[in-house]
């Protein structure tokens, strides 16, 4: 297939893509070069080896401060803060858009409270906060798992870790998705125009409960970030942002991975049938979960110096485009990737990335993976699926479907 046609094909917003990219990514792994999408000005990487080599290599940043003249960088800033000021203070920076030494003071403020054992002290108040949950759902026998369930799992279990009330947790659900659309391909001014008035609502909101906070501190994260800003290891804007992104990075990516696992296990019924008879590969069918149906396929990367890939060098300045999704079905890294196996060992997909940008919640995310399906399962003799053609969400930063509608036979 020519570049031009494959480059018809790569069209993250048509209804094609969604149903299914994994034939888009296989003819761009079997191709001789990245793929150069104009619409996108990006290098598409889509081989595991690449992808892989690309996100560990430090060359690869995520800002263009390490390669933009003063002057270019000051100028882009001041249009981008007087086009949409809240997002461009507390979104467009952040801990995932940063390099470096901020990105590592900031990523040491929060890495103890995502490791393993530090999020597994979680486990009662999510089984409690998930049999809530199922308990209304299985009532009906019917329901959509997306919107019904899914939706309502990291929301609440976020705001529960950084220090959010109850009541207010909902309102994370919207404030995230109306931020995180911004940053889609082919995004409009209203898309700009929602997501600065949410991160504007956002931040005011974050603003008040952090000052509530410092009247009644807690153990939760957020008394913890209040301390290091008092510390001045970080500063009033870096706290907010931090806060915000916390919320917003495992937000929808879980909701999509919860959906679009419970789907690739009702799709392989034998491998569902033995993780019922075997729950002890729960943890593992998870980890497979993400290689399966990555919730985050893209993530952009700039090259501070020249690099190489695949014996091409490639100018400073040049933008890449990693596609973990692709990059987690490749049959040159995984024996049989289109099957899903409960299985699968090793298993070193991409899913959360890799290097200094490896994702800081994928411990939480996965332990939410782990409990509901566990309990999903216990609490069910059976769970058929009633869509006939899934559909999922258009776009190239997140792969999940908008509804998935099931039946269950309770227990």
């Amino acid at each position: 297939m020519s570049p031009a046609s494959t480059q018809d094909r790569f069209d993250p917003l048509s209804a094609d893509f969604a149903a299914d990219p994994y034939a888009v990514y296989a003819t761009l792994r079997e191709a001789a070069e990245p793929l150069y999408h104009s619409g996108l000005d990006v290098h598409l990487l889509s081989r595991y080896a690449d992808v892989d080599a690309a996100a560990r290599n430090p060359l690869m940043v995520r800002t263009r401060e390490a390669f933009l003249e003063p002057e270019t960088l000051a100028a882009e800033h001041a249009a981008a803060a007087a086009a949409m000021p809240n997002h461009f203070r507390y979104v467009q920076f952040s801990l995932l858009d940063s390099d470096g030494t901020v990105h590592r003071r900031l990523r040491k403020l929060l890495l103890g409270q995502f490791a393993k054992r530090a999020v597994e002290r979680f486990t009662p108040i999510i089984m409690s906060h998930l049999n809530h949950l199922l308990d209304g759902c299985l009532e009906q026998g019917e329901f959509d798992f997306v919107a019904d369930l899914a939706a309502h799992v990291p929301g609440w279990i976020i705001g529960h870790v950084l220090g959010v009330p109850p009541a207010d947790r909902p309102q994370l659900k919207l404030w995230s998705e109306n931020i995180v659309q911004f940053f889609d391909a082919g995004r409009t001014a209203e898309h700009a125009a929602l997501a600065e008035a949410n991160t504007a609502e956002f931040a005011d909101y974050l603003k008040a409960l952090v000052a509530n906070h410092r009247q009644t501190q807690s153990d939760d994260l957020l008394s913890l970030l209040i301390a290091a800003k008092e510390a001045r290891q970080l500063n009033e804007t870096e706290l907010i942002s931090t806060c915000m992104l916390v919320l917003m990075a495992g937000h929808g990516s879980t909701i999509d991975a919860l959906g679009t696992g419970l789907h690739a296990l009702l799709l392989h019924p034998q491998e569902f049938d033995r993780l019922r008879r075997e729950p002890a590969l729960m943890s593992t069918a998870v980890h497979e979960m993400f290689r399966f149906e990555s919730p985050l396929p893209y993530f952009h990367r700039y090259a501070a110096e020249p690099v190489e890939i695949g014996g091409k060098t490639y100018a400073k300045g040049t933008k890449f485009g990693l596609l973990y999704g692709a990059a987690n079905r490749d049959p040159e890294a995984f024996v049989d990737p289109e099957r899903l196996r409960v299985d699968r060992r090793p298993n070193r997909h991409l899913a959360f990335g890799r290097g200094a940008h490896l994702c800081l919640g994928n411990n939480l995310s996965r332990l939410d993976m782990e409990i509901f399906l566990t309990l999903l399962l216990a609490r069910t003799e059976d769970i058929q699926c009633l869509e006939t053609e899934p559909i999922y969400k258009r776009g190239i930063t997140e792969r999940g479907l908008e509804r998935l509608r099931i039946a269950v036979r309770p227990r």
